[in-house]
């Protein structure tokens, strides 16, 4: 079997024989039957896979029911078939989508034949589908783009051809019409030819190069379907240039004036005619007519393509005073068309004689501390011009602090200082002097006198800042530099040659006798060799002065910081033994379980940073799988559980190590004992309730004292500003007295002293949650008798005195019968014992507030969960040990904190003790004694004076034992007046 597809009036057929087409017709003829008749369908291009034709079937009179056992079918040789029927049915549908332009090129009709076949008996009926056009493409043409070039003297009617849009639909699909974007110059116009549509542009209106070179047009071609598709095509008109337009001059006559006397080659004018043709059509040539005077081309000439009139020979007034030239401006077109134009130039007089000048110099050079109106020269002009021409007008061009005195005799002028000089601003000036006539336009001649200022010792040594910072590492070696100081003078020669020294003078500083100073170039050498951990920063005073006379100098404070260096060894706090060797001795009961702490390795550096930075290592242990240490606490804990078979006695070396670049370390032995659970708990509750109740003392005590010591250094504090508030007014008139009006500078040192108020709230070192509240949960056992201690709540307070004393109470409680707090130290004990019927969890609320004025307070909150005997035994020994860690840690820096405030306490007594004793009738020199870097609460800040001002030279600010550099920005400014004796302000 085979099928057709027939297309347009040509009708013609191609067959496509399948393999097994023999057979059948064989059989046709062997039965005798022949074909039947021919049903015709229609459908569109483009549906859908399933989309019925018709019901073959029904048409052809078939029983529905026999078609399967019929094999009722359609026959063809492709696989990809484009239809197929339903047995069930009959109905014919569409098996793959169908694309006319694909099948059919053209717009004839597009037949698809086909061949259904039945057996039993075998007939052959034949059906034809005709596809009809759908409006699926868009009209394109061959290019996006058409060009065009047009002679602008093209007549209209021109006809241009554009390219043909192509449709593969067909019918009323294809291409209808073509559009074109409105305009003044073109119109579209199409031609039929056969089935295609051709257009052309047409010129309707001449075109014109200078007013518009290029047009761009869009071209559409559109279809006949609904909606119409369309294509597009952008055609662009280059208009080519005719030469239609003459050279044209902006005037007719040109009118120029210029001076006698100008060089050779001056450009006189330039012409500029312009052509709004383009190429070689608007190129211009210039020439002068021939019909001018001889005289004219020898004095003027013109460039043929620039159009610039230039000076040729000498122009004279009184020879001639106007010229006129023709010129006439030519294009290239062919044939050249021409523009001309008249110039005329007036010749203007000038005054041709400059004035002269004559210097008679007394000295070039002047001392910069020469009053103003001293003579440094004397000048004469002259003119060889007459009458206003030869009248002179004399003045100094330049910025400079001098000016002109005219004489007795006219045209003479000396040049004397109209102001103090100053050599370090200005060391060398010229003078410039301009003498003018009158005559139109004016001449002018200018002289320039060179006078260098000599030098005057009135600059002091500078320092580049003050006070001076350096930083020295520790351990330097005796006698070599460790810093240089250096100072600028302004002046020049022995003016400016500086020496320099320290000040040693009245200095309480013992460390002065171990520096000494290169006079010549201010390196500072150390005759000992520094310890950080002894003397963290000290304070001299270096004085710089020049060679002038009289000399004069300048001083600067000089702040050294020493850094520290990795020479300490770490120091083992704990264990150690009664010997003092770093050995110690623990029990554990054996039943404990894996974390257990067994002990903590406590250690110390007296560096600081890195090189105080410890961390911890087992060097040594009997059994590794049994104990753990953590590298940065110390902590001793257990891995694992203890067996029968583990060994009763251990032995853990401990290496502690510092983190410098060279690391230094020591070593520490514990001793780990296994004993009965019995004898261990037997021991440790008494021993923990013993530690506890001792640590609680020694913790309450140390407060105590922190506070009596503070209170008693508080009140030193105070004394010692009382004192300074309370001398006689007479000491102070005289450091003050008067300021000095020789330039010198003097200086003060004043001390502040810093006050606390109650700006710190509490905070609670304990309890603490993981997430940072003060919040945590106590277990005791149920069986626990009155006056047991369940925990203890540790605050702290930044502020000292009563702003910092602290008292605890109990803001919220389960049940008031059942537990106590001491409002001093915060321990929380039972009241009674337990019963049956007493809740198993109680929440306290503890308010922790200090005693300043206005009180500032924080909360904290405890759980107390009663657990059984058994279960709180298990629990102790780790929390026993956690807690005698604890309080052990609050003792050690208790003891810290009691040992800085006295030693700060001692510091301020010596320096009370020193103040008084060192008290002199002459204070003038008491500005040289520098405050003491001890750590007290003192603000040093040195001012200079000299100027009616007071400006901040250094101030520094020590804060506990750190020395923090202040700010150089600071100015303290005095009333603008002379003050009276005894009158004093700061």
């Amino acid at each position: 079997m085979s099928f057709w597809i027939t297309t347009g009036t040509d009708r013609q057929s191609r067959t496509m024989v399948c393999s097994w087409f023999p057979f059948h017709l064989a059989l046709l003829l062997f039965v005798g039957k022949r074909a039947l008749g021919e049903i015709r369908y229609s459908i569109p291009e483009e549906v859908k896979d399933g989309t019925a034709v018709g019901n073959v079937a029904k048409d052809l009179g078939l029983d529905i029911t026999s078609l399967f056992d019929r094999r009722f079918r359609v026959v063809s040789e492709s696989k990809d078939a484009f239809f197929e029927v339903n047995r069930d049915n009959g109905v014919l549908y569409v098996h793959k989508k169908i694309d006319r332009e694909e099948l059919c090129q053209g717009s004839g009709a597009c037949l698809m034949d086909l061949k259904v076949i039945v057996e039993n008996p075998l007939e052959i009926h034949y059906v034809v589908v005709e596809i009809t056009d759908v409006n699926d493409h868009s009209p394109i043409f061959p290019e996006k783009e058409q060009r065009f070039e047009i002679f602008e003297q093209i007549l209209p009617g021109r006809r241009f051809q554009l390219h043909t849009a192509r449709d593969p639909d067909a019918g009323i699909n294809s291409i209808r019409t073509y559009t074109l974007t409105p305009n003044e110059h073109f119109e579209i116009d199409i031609r039929q030819s056969d089935e295609d549509k051709i257009p052309f542009l047409v010129l309707k209106k001449s075109l014109d190069r200078e007013q518009k070179d290029r047009h761009t047009l869009l071209v559409t071609a559109v279809d006949g379907g609904k909606p119409p598709r369309s294509g597009t095509l952008n055609v662009s008109i280059i208009v080519l240039d005719s030469n239609d337009n003459r050279p044209m001059f902006t005037q007719e006559i040109y009118q120029i004036e210029i001076k006698e006397n100008v060089p050779v080659g001056t450009s006189v004018f330039k012409m500029n005619a312009t052509d709004p043709d383009e190429g070689i059509n608007s190129e211009i040539e210039y020439n002068l007519v021939k019909t001018l005077k001889k005289k004219v081309y020898d004095i003027f000439e013109l460039d043929k393509l620039t159009g610039e009139i230039r000076v040729k020979g000498p122009v004279d007034y009184e020879e001639n005073d106007v010229y006129k030239l023709d010129v006439e401006a030519s294009d290239k077109g062919t044939p050249p068309l021409t523009g001309e134009c008249r110039v005329i130039i007036k010749i203007i007089d000038v005054n041709d004689n400059p004035p002269e000048i004559e210097v008679t110099s007394l000295s070039n050079t002047v001392s910069e501390d020469s009053k103003p109106g001293t003579m440094i020269s004397l000048i004469s002009m002259k003119d060889k011009d007459s009458g206003v021409n030869g009248k002179i007008i004399t003045s100094i061009t330049s910025d400079v602090p001098f000016e002109l005195k005219p004489s007795y005799k006219e045209n003479i002028y000396s040049v004397v200082t109209k102001a103090f000089l100053d050599r370090e601003e200005v060391s060398h000036y010229k003078i410039t002097i301009k003498a003018t006539d009158c005559g139109e336009p004016s001449l002018s001649t200018f002289k320039t006198l060179s006078i260098q200022v000599s030098d005057v010792n009135d600059n002091r040594p500078q320092f580049s800042q003050s006070p001076l910072q350096f930083y020295l590492v520790e351990n330097n070696v005796a006698g070599n530099s460790i810093l240089s100081v250096s100072a600028t003078d302004k002046d020049m020669n022995d003016n400016a040659a500086i020496s320099y020294h320290i000040v040693r003078e009245g200095s309480q500083n013992g460390i002065m006798s171990f520096l000494n100073i290169n006079p010549d170039n201010g390196q500072i050498t150390a005759l000992k060799s520094f310890d950080f951990e002894t003397l963290k920063t000290f304070q001299f005073q270096v004085v710089a002065t020049d060679s002038g006379t009289p000399s004069l100098s300048s001083n600067v404070t000089v702040n050294v910081f020493i850094l520290d260096q990795n020479d300490n060894a770490p120091v083992i706090l704990y264990p150690v033994s009664s010997n003092g060797s770093a050995e110690g001795v623990e029990e554990i009961p054996r039943n404990v379980n894996a974390g257990h702490l067994v002990t903590k390795v406590r250690a110390y550096d007296a560096d600081i940073g890195y090189n105080g930075w410890l961390l911890f290592s087992l060097q040594e242990v009997t059994d590794h799988s049994l104990f753990a240490l953590d590298r940065y606490t110390g902590q001793i804990r257990t891995l694992r559980s203890f067996t029968e078979t583990d060994e009763a006695e251990h032995k853990l070396v401990i290496l502690v190590k510092d983190n410098g670049n060279v690391s230094l370390s020591a070593t520490a032995t514990v001793i780990v004992k296994l004993v009965e659970p019995k004898e261990a708990f037997a021991a440790s509750d008494v021993k923990s309730s013993t530690k506890d109740e001792e640590g609680n003392d020694v913790t309450f005590y140390l407060m105590i004292t922190l506070g009596s010591v503070s209170v008693l250094f508080l009140i030193s504090i105070i004394v010692l500003i009382a004192m300074q508030c309370s001398k006689s007014t007479d000491y102070t008139s005289k450091y003050l007295q008067e300021p000095n009006y020789d330039g010198t500078l003097s200086n003060v040192t004043v001390n502040v002293f810093i006050l606390d108020q109650n700006d710190n709230a509490p905070v609670i070192l304990y309890p603490v949650s993981s997430n940072g509240s003060a919040e945590g949960v106590e277990e005791i056992p149920r069986n626990v008798n009155a006056g047991h201690l369940v925990t203890k709540v540790r605050a702290y307070d930044a502020d000292i005195g009563y702003n910092g004393w602290l008292l605890f109470s109990l803001q919220e409680v389960t049940d008031h019968s059942l537990f106590a707090l001491d409002r001093y130290t915060g321990q929380i004990r039972t009241l009674r014992s337990f019963t049956e019927t007493d809740e198993a969890e109680h929440k306290l609320v503890i308010l922790v507030k200090d005693n300043g004025n206005v009180s500032l307070s924080a909360t904290a909150t405890v759980i107390v969960k009663l657990v059984e005997p058994k279960e709180a035994f298990a629990a102790s020994d780790v929390k026993s040990a956690t807690k005698d860690e604890e309080g052990n840690d609050v003792t050690f820096y208790l003891m810290i904190t009691l040992g800085s405030v006295s030693v700060l306490f001692l510091v301020s007594i010596i320096v009370l003790i020193a103040m008084q004793c060192s008290k002199s009738t002459d204070y003038t020199s008491k500005y040289l004694q520098e405050p003491n870097y001890d750590g007290t609460l003192c603000h040093s800040i040195q001012y200079r004076s000299g100027d009616k001002r007071y400006m901040l030279v250094g101030p520094r600010m020590s804060i506990g034992s750190t020395i923090v550099p202040g700010s150089h920005a600071n100015t303290l400014v005095l009333p603008d007046r002379r003050r009276t004796s005894g009158e004093v302000r700061l």
